[in-house]
């Protein structure tokens, strides 16, 4: 089934996206391995946020195969991995609803999404620098991409960022989610984007 969302004042179900994954038989025929519905992960202190982890690997595929997922606990790519997500961007007045915890926010985003919350800098609420490049196309909605020194993209549905690297948080200003899909390549960076968190501490 396709991707669904239903939103109301009082509830908000989350999303499922459908994933067709393909592989091989025995005899090296390409054949439908999976066809799935992959649910979202969501944080109840950063509501209106969703995350689909689709497919990602922590080293290049070697074809042929049985379309199996391979292994990737972590949000972002180790160096030679890769991820294929889907990620939702709540409005600014759904995610400011109520005061936030931080530090019970960072531990919850550690629990749901191991890896993610180390990326965060402390006082920078949001802004965050990786290990990859990121190839992310917006699906529905309007984002806000703050980069330095104030710097600021507006992003509609049908753009595309090419993000290599950079230090960066998303922004959304409108009164809908944003859904913004990326596939992200593990990288070498120096100082790392763990480092430049800490840094900025």
């Amino acid at each position: 089934m396709p991707a669904v969302w239903r939103d109301t004042e009082k509830t908000r179900e989350p999303m499922k996206v459908r994933r067709v994954t393909t592989g091989h038989d025995a005899h090296g025929k390409a054949v439908v391995a999976s066809d799935t519905d992959v649910d979202g992960t969501t944080l109840t202190l950063l509501p209106g946020a969703e995350f689909h982890r689709l497919w990602g690997a922590d080293r290049p595929p070697h074809f042929p195969d049985d379309g199996s997922q391979p292994d990737g606990p972590s949000y972002f790519p180790p160096l030679g991995g890769f991820r294929f997500m889907m990620f939702t961007v709540a409005p600014h007045t759904t995610s400011r609803r109520a005061a936030v915890d931080r530090h019970a926010l960072l531990a919850e985003m550690e629990a749901n999404l191991p890896g993610l919350a180390s990326h965060m800098e402390p006082n920078h609420p949001g802004m965050h620098t990786t290990d990859t490049i990121d190839f992310e196309y917006i699906i529905a909605g309007d984002v806000w991409l703050d980069l330095d020194d104030g710097a600021t993209v507006h992003l509609r549905a049908g753009d595309t960022v090419v993000q290599n690297g950079t230090r960066h948080r998303w922004r959304n200003e409108s009164s809908e989610p944003c859904r913004i899909v990326v596939f992200m390549v593990g990288t070498p960076r120096d100082p790392s984007g763990v480092d430049v968190a800490r840094s900025s501490a």
